[in-house]
């Protein structure tokens, strides 16, 4: 059984920057698509980013795009998020989640795609 463990949240002002990761164990990385969601209060939870494992192939929603980075270390089995230039409206808890994949897979930010989720780290960006 898979299990995700979230790390890296905090407290950083805006325009600092944020490294969150989320550790795998139970089984390995290696055939799976990692999403990066986040949940505000009081909204609906999204999808910041996703890799393929396989691959690497990142995507990005457009609010994070160019700000954040995801990357994937698969002898450690975890995958990161470097969050640069942070925002206000990036507060949030992040969620990291995974899906079993290929190399041809389609990349989705659709939270309904993903079975296996961390208990989530709080992000809060205020001056």
């Amino acid at each position: 059984q898979l299990h995700l463990v979230e790390s890296g949240g905090g407290l950083v002002q805006p325009g600092g920057s944020l490294r969150l990761s989320c550790a795998a164990s139970g089984e390995r990385l290696d055939y799976t698509a990692i999403g990066w969601f986040r949940q505000a209060p009081g909204k609906e939870r999204e999808g910041v980013s996703c890799i393929n494992t396989i691959t690497g192939s990142p995507t990005y929603a457009d609010s994070v795009k160019g700000r954040f980075t995801v990357s994937r270390d698969i002898a450690k089995n975890t995958v990161y998020l470097q969050m640069n230039s942070l925002k206000p409206e990036d507060t949030a808890v992040y969620y990291c989640a995974a899906r079993y994949s290929s190399r041809t897979s389609r990349p989705t930010l659709n939270r309904y795609d993903y079975g296996y989720w961390g208990q989530g780290t709080q992000v809060t960006v205020s001056s």
